[in-house]
């Protein structure tokens, strides 16, 4: 699993209230989500982001409420990964509950810049940012977590288990 895409980067802390604001939970809706996402840190994000992108921030990302809304905004934006320096618990695991591919790499979150062009392999556990040429070791995902990505997240992995009787 490979995922290639231009840097949109934010510091420490970034809490899931700026990921998406507390007037906008009255909706499930991705889409909808997505059209709020990372509003109060960074209100042209939405119209700045592309499909693929990836958001690159330092320790502490997701800390706050433990709303699974912030990874759907994030995945529903385009964005297809977050590399961060550290992750907040919950929100490390409503990540990959929802499908939305993280990546633990503290030398890549603090060197890569905005606007850089990055690979993330989390099969190997490497970040490449492709505009400096400078390649980072990041934490591999385990087999499991990575078919919790492939199949959408933690909902659509137990369906296929059920489906496939490869669940308990």
């Amino acid at each position: 699993m490979t995922f290639e895409g231009a840097v949109h980067k934010y510091g420490r802390d970034v809490d899931t209230d700026v990921i998406i604001p507390a007037r906008y939970l009255n909706t499930n809706d991705p889409a909808e989500l997505a059209q709020h996402c990372m509003e109060d840190i960074d209100p042209e994000f939405v119209s700045r982001v592309r499909p693929g992108d990836i958001i690159v921030a330092g320790e502490n990302f997701g800390c706050g409420s433990s709303r699974e809304h912030a990874p759907v905004a994030i995945k529903a934006s385009g964005v297809s990964c977050v590399v961060a320096a550290s992750f907040a618990r919950i929100f490390y695991r409503n990540a990959f509950n929802t499908g939305l591919p993280i990546v633990v790499c503290p030398q890549a979150a603090h060197e890569v810049k905005a606007g850089d062009r990055v690979r993330v392999d989390v099969v190997e556990g490497k970040v490449e940012d492709l505009t400096t040429g400078k390649s980072y070791a990041a934490d591999a995902y385990p087999p499991f977590m990575r078919e919790l990505v492939e199949s959408g997240g933690l909902l659509p992995y137990v369906r296929r288990r059920l489906a496939t009787g490869d669940g308990a």
